[in-house]
């Protein structure tokens, strides 16, 4: 779960991390009034959304009067921004943050991260910030500073104080800095968070480090230990697929191709979407139904694949050990009976009751292909995707 820059930097607050005065708003007027409140003649304009890249599409700005800001707000809130990391469609910005300006004198690069090859919580710092992490790393390696924390003993002062010599840091700053990553190591830890990246890290004009900006990421599963964080959550800038699919407890992943799968486990649904591209097809989606599916989970499961308007044909790919063989093809036949539905789906049922699964399909008078074994199921869904593509 992604969260804002506001969020997020109210959360680095708690944790004791410094950030420049900011105060979210939500329309034109709260803009306003959050500028007037903040005082001064000038303030940071930030479009809420989550991707990065905003500052070179105009979701940054710098605003020298309360005309000014009034405009960079109706400009910004309800439109929808562009940045290489959302897509062709954009994402929609109803949220702003307003900001107090901060004088810069450096910008620096630090996050926090869990790195799973290592086992290991690790933080990377380099001595230039305000850009592309991965730009820098493939410029010059020798920039990026690594710290590797063993999750038993946790952050070490001495660890910390390594990091800001790395990074040029002497005097003041090396106790600032020795305080702002132990704030982001307890975050990390507490808030079950799977990174935290500050892009840039400054040092202002009167020898303060300051988050500019703040990503944070948290772990999904990890939900349930904070409920908190719900609320956190803006629909808005989620995949509306996604998350249809996470109310009904499927797993969905829209992914662009004309094969849309249902599966049931995450290890079956990989290998199905590699045998389409095997055989020369592209998958519409990732979909696990899960191992208790009811009938009813099977026919919200393709109303999913269904909105998806370049699905040409459909496969279903289950193993019957938990679920049963019957009440899948029950699943089957409503879905495809509820939704009018004229695409061909391929079936490969396996497991248990599985002929009682089988004679249900076969008698039920609906335009389904029967496969046996996954690698048949695949090759007739890439050839029935070609036909009904090239019939329209």
């Amino acid at each position: 779960m992604y969260l804002h820059e506001y969020q997020a930097k109210r959360l680095l607050t708690d944790y004791g991390v410094p950030t420049p005065a900011g105060l979210p708003a939500f329309s034109v007027k709260e803009s306003l009034n959050m500028a007037r409140e903040l005082g001064g003649s000038r303030w940071v304009v930030k479009a809420q959304l989550h991707a990065g890249g905003r500052g070179k599409v105009g979701g940054v700005r710098i605003v020298d009067s309360i005309a000014e800001l009034e405009k960079s707000a109706q400009q910004l809130l309800g439109s929808s921004l562009v940045t290489q990391q959302t897509g062709p469609e954009g994402k929609p910005v109803s949220a702003l943050l307003i900001e107090s300006p901060s004088e810069i004198q450096r910008e620096l690069y630090l996050s926090v991260l869990v790195d799973r090859a290592r086992a290991r919580v690790v933080f990377i710092g380099a001595r230039e910030g305000g850009m592309e992490i991965e730009e820098l790393a493939a410029r010059d390696p020798a920039a990026i500073q690594q710290v590797l924390v063993d999750p038993i003993i946790g952050l070490q002062p001495f660890q910390a104080r390594q990091m800001a010599f790395a990074l040029g840091l002497a005097g003041d700053l090396v106790g600032q800095m020795t305080r702002i990553m132990q704030g982001l190591y307890r975050l990390l830890t507490q808030k079950d968070a799977l990174q935290v990246e500050i892009n840039p890290l400054v040092v202002t004009a009167d020898g303060k480090l300051l988050a500019l900006d703040a990503k944070i990421t948290l772990d999904d599963n990890a939900g349930f230990r904070h409920p908190e964080t719900d609320s956190l959550r803006d629909p808005t800038q989620e995949d509306a697929r996604e998350l249809t699919a996470r109310q009904f407890g499927l797993n969905y992943i829209s992914l662009g191709g004309n094969i849309g799968c249902m599966v049931n486990g995450a290890g079956l649904a990989m290998a199905t979407m590699d045998l389409i591209k095997l055989h020369g097809g592209e998958p519409a989606n990732f979909l696990d139904v899960g191992g208790g599916a009811t009938a009813d989970k099977v026919t919200q499961a393709f109303k999913l694949i269904l909105s998806d308007e370049r699905v040409r044909a459909i496969l279903v790919n289950i193993f019957g050990g938990i679920m049963r063989c019957d009440v899948i093809a029950e699943g089957i036949i409503n879905a495809v009976r509820e939704v009018g539905l004229e695409l061909p789906v391929v079936v490969r049922l396996e497991g248990t009751n599985v002929e009682l699964g089988k004679r249900m399909l076969a008698e039920s008078g609906l335009r389904l292909i029967a496969a046996d074994g996954l690698t048949d199921a695949a090759v007739k869904a890439v050839e029935a995707a070609r036909s009904t593509a090239h019939g329209h």
